[in-house]
C-alpha cells in the first residue's frame, strides 16, 4: 500500500447558512480529473445532510465521510480521527477539505490536523473562512465569539452571496476585519459558492503553540450516533443541542415515499436558523435548504439511500414546535 504522506488539507469554515456546502460544490466540479479529493464534513445535528448534498460518485474522484453530532473539536480525541484516517486510507487523496460545523472553533481543528501524529501526513494549506457581510448588520453576529475566531484564524477571507447583495458590503467588511485586528488577509468575492481553486494552494498562518488553552463550553449529554442508519421502515429521530442552539433530525426508511407538494408547502412555512434535508418524493429527490428565511429546492440527479430531515434554531421553543409540525405533517417518528 502506497504510503499517505503531506495530503494538502484545506479547513472551509465560516457560520451557520454561509455556504460552505455550495462552495465546496464547485470545487469538487472544478477539481482537475485525474485527482482523488476526499470530504470530512462535521455537523452540529446527528443525522447527517451534507454527504448526501455533496454526494459524488466515488469513481469520479470524490470521497465523503461525516462526523456528525458537534464540534468537530470535541470530538476530535476520537470520532474525527477515526473518519479521518478510514478516509485518508480509503480515498489516499491529492487534496482533502474539511468542513468544520458553522458553530465550531477551527482553532481546534488545526491543533488536531497539526499534531504530531499527523506531521508528514497532512500538509496543512490555506484555511478558507466564509462570510456574508450582510450578517454584519446584526450586532449578535459581530459580537460572536466564534464568529470573530472563524474570521481570525483565515487566511483567505470569502465574502459568498455577493450575487445578492444590493449594494457593496466589503468597505463594512473591511471595517470589521479593522476591529479585529485583522489587516492583511485576503478577501475574494464568490457567487454561487464560485471562487479561484488557486486560493486553495496557499500555506496556512497557524503555528501551534506549547499548551494552547482549550476552549470551555458543553454540549448534551447524549450519545452521539455517528453510525446512524435508516430503518427498514418508518422513520429514527435524534436531537442534540450545545452552543445555545437546538437541532432535530430523522433520518427515514427508502420506502417512504413523501408527497412533493406537501414537501414544499410545510418547507416555505418553516421559519428555522438552518435546515437541510434530501427527501424522496413522488417526483424525484429533492435536495432542500433553508438558510435566513431563503428556502432552495432542487430536484437532484442522483438516487437517495434513504430521506434525511435536520434543522438547527436558537429558539427552543421554535424547535419543539417546528419539531412537532414536521412529525404531524409528514407523520415521522417523535421520539
Amino acid at each position: 500500500m502506497d504510503k499517505i504522506a503531506q495530503v494538502p488539507t484545506n479547513i472551509i469554515t465560516g457560520a451557520l447558512g454561509v455556504g460552505k456546502t455550495t462552495l465546496i460544490q464547485a470545487l469538487l466540479k472544478a477539481k482537475p480529473s485525474d485527482e482523488r479529493w476526499a470530504v470530512l464534513v462535521n455537523e452540529f445535528g446527528e443525522i447527517g445532510v451534507d454527504g448526501a448534498l455533496l454526494s459524488s460518485p466515488e469513481d469520479k474522484g470524490v470521497f465523503i465521510r461525516e462526523v456528525p453530532g458537534g464540534c468537530m473539536c470535541c470530538t476530535s480525541g476520537l470520532p474525527m480521527q477515526i473518519a479521518l484516517n478510514m478516509l485518508l486510507a480509503k480515498a489516499k487523496p491529492h487534496r482533502l477539505l474539511i468542513e468544520p460545523t458553522g458553530l465550531g472553533h477551527p482553532k481546534e481543528v488545526l491543533q488536531t490536523l497539526t499534531a504530531e501524529h499527523y506531521q508528514g501526513v497532512l500538509d496543512v494549506g490555506t484555511t478558507l473562512t466564509l462570510i456574508d457581510p450582510r450578517k454584519l448588520a446584526s450586532k449578535r453576529w459581530r459580537e460572536h465569539q466564534t464568529f470573530q475566531e472563524q474570521l481570525q484564524v483565515a487566511d483567505h477571507i470569502v465574502a459568498t452571496k455577493s450575487d445578492l447583495y444590493e449594494q457593496d458590503l466589503i468597505p463594512e467588511l473591511q471595517a470589521y476585519l479593522n476591529t479585529l485586528e485583522i489587516t492583511d488577509t485576503p478577501i475574494s468575492l464568490a457567487e454561487q459558492g464560485e471562487i479561484d481553486i488557486n486560493i486553495l494552494f496557499g500555506q496556512s498562518k497557524y503555528q501551534q503553540t506549547v499548551n494552547e488553552n482549550s476552549h470551555s463550553h458543553s454540549h448534551s449529554a447524549i450519545e452521539h450516533s455517528h453510525n446512524i442508519t435508516a430503518p427498514a421502515v418508518g422513520s429514527i429521530k435524534v436531537a442534540n443541542n450545545g452552543e445555545g442552539h437546538y437541532s432535530f433530525g430523522w433520518i427515514c426508511s427508502p420506502t417512504l415515499i413523501f408527497n412533493y407538494k406537501l414537501v414544499m408547502d410545510t418547507l416555505f412555512t418553516v421559519a428555522v436558523d438552518r435546515l437541510k434535508a434530501v427527501i424522496i418524493t413522488e417526483q424525484g429527490v429533492l435536495a432542500c435548504n433553508i438558510s435566513d428565511g431563503c428556502v432552495s429546492v432542487n430536484i437532484v440527479a442522483q438516487e437517495a439511500v434513504d430521506s434525511r430531515i435536520e434543522f438547527i434554531t436558537e429558539d427552543e421553543q421554535l424547535a419543539l414546535q417546528t419539531s412537532e409540525k414536521i412529525e404531524t405533517v409528514f407523520g415521522l417518528a417523535s421520539e
